[in-house]
C-alpha cells in the first residue's frame, strides 16, 4: 500500500508539473490582447475597436474574446464601437471570489457575471449599450437585460441557452462540474488533452458546417483547458439549469426590443427548446431561423447576425 501511494503521489506531482507548463505556454502563446479593467477587486479583461453606438458580445462555454475577435467583432467596427468581455474564470477575467473554491462546486450564474459585466462595461464609460450574448452567453445577456433593464438598449441572441431542457448534460459536465471531480480531473486534462482532441471538439460545435480554417489556431484553446478555466466553465454549465428555471419565469416582463437568431440544424443548444420558446415569451422578441446552420452562426452565418444586431440598433433608437 505504501508504494502504491507513493506511486499516486508522484504521478500526481508529475501531471501537475506538466498542466503548470501547458498553462504557462498558453500565457504566453495568448496574452490578453486588450485591457484589464478591476471591478469589485475582480480583474475584467475586454477588447474594444470601432466607433459608434455601444455593442457588447459575449462569449459563450469554452470560450474567450478571440472567438469574438476572429473576423466577427472586425466586420461590425465600421459602425459600431464594439467591446468583447472574457467571462469569469475565462480567457483573462477572474472569477468571482465567493465561487472560486476548489472544494465548492458551484459557479458563477447568469445573473452574477452579468453583474460583473455590466459593471466593468460600466467602468469603460459603456452607459446602455446593445447586448449580443452567444450560447450560455445568451444566458448572461438575459440576465443583463432582467437585473439592469436600464442599462441595455436591446438583446442579441445568438443560438443561446434560454430556456429549461429536458435530459441531463454530458457526463463529462456532470462529474468535473463536482467538487471531487473538479479537484481531480482537470490536472490531467490540462496536462494531457492531445490537440487532436481539441480539433475534434471544435468541428463538432460547428457541425453540420465545417469550421473556419485558422480558427482553431486562433481561438486560443490552451487558455480554456487551463486548470482554473476548467473549473469555471464546467461549473457554470453544471449549474446553470436552475438559474434559468428562475430566470424563464420573468422573461414575460421584458420590455426592450429582442432579436434572436438561431439555426435549425444546431444540436447542442436546440433552437425548438431555447429560442422558439423564448420568440413566443418575450413581448419584444423577433426570432431568424436560419436553415440548416449550426450553433456558431456569428461565423457561418454572419451577414444573418449582423443584420439582427442592425435591426436591433434600429428598433432601440441607437441607429
Amino acid at each position: 500500500m505504501l508504494g502504491a501511494t507513493t506511486a499516486a503521489a508522484l504521478l500526481l506531482a508529475s501531471v501537475q508539473a506538466l498542466a503548470r507548463r501547458r498553462e504557462a505556454a498558453a500565457l504566453r502563446d495568448y496574452p490578453p490582447e486588450g485591457r484589464i479593467t478591476t471591478v469589485n477587486g475582480h480583474r475584467v479583461h475586454s477588447i474594444t475597436m470601432g466607433e459608434g453606438p455601444d455593442l457588447v458580445l459575449i462569449h459563450g462555454a469554452s470560450g474567450n474574446t478571440r472567438d469574438m475577435t476572429f473576423g466577427f467583432a472586425q466586420s461590425l467596427a465600421d459602425r459600431y464601437r464594439v467591446t468583447i468581455f472574457d467571462r469569469p474564470g475565462l480567457g483573462h477575467t477572474d472569477r468571482l471570489a465567493e465561487f472560486d473554491r476548489l472544494f465548492e462546486p458551484q459557479g458563477e450564474g447568469p445573473v452574477e457575471q452579468a453583474r460583473l459585466l455590466q459593471a466593468a462595461a460600466a467602468a469603460l464609460g459603456i452607459e446602455r449599450p446593445l447586448v449580443l450574448g452567444h450560447s450560455l452567453g445568451g444566458a448572461v445577456a438575459l440576465a443583463w437585460a432582467l437585473e439592469a433593464p436600464d442599462k441595455i438598449a436591446a438583446l442579441v441572441d445568438v443560438a443561446g441557452v434560454a430556456m429549461p431542457w429536458p435530459g441531463e448534460l454530458d457526463p463529462y459536465y456532470r462529474l468535473t462540474g463536482t467538487a471531487l471531480g473538479g479537484a481531480v480531473m482537470p490536472p490531467f486534462i490540462t496536462a494531457l488533452v492531445p490537440q487532436s482532441h481539441i480539433d475534434a471538439t471544435i468541428e463538432s460545435i460547428f457541425a453540420p458546417d465545417p469550421a473556419p480554417e485558422g480558427y482553431a489556431a486562433a481561438v486560443g484553446a490552451p487558455l480554456t483547458i487551463r486548470r482554473r478555466s476548467i473549473r469555471a466553465n464546467t461549473r457554470q454549465v453544471n449549474t446553470l439549469r436552475p438559474r434559468i428555471v428562475e430566470m424563464s419565469a420573468r422573461y414575460n416582463a421584458l420590455t426592450l426590443p429582442i432579436e434572436i437568431v438561431h439555426g435549425d440544424a444546431d444540436t447542442i443548444v436546440p433552437l425548438n427548446v431555447h429560442s422558439i420558446p423564448l420568440s413566443q415569451i418575450a413581448p419584444h422578441a423577433h426570432l431568424t431561423v436560419l436553415p440548416g446552420v449550426g450553433h456558431m452562426p456569428h461565423h457561418t452565418a454572419r451577414a444573418d447576425v449582423a443584420a439582427a444586431i442592425d435591426r436591433a440598433a434600429t428598433r432601440a433608437g441607437l441607429r
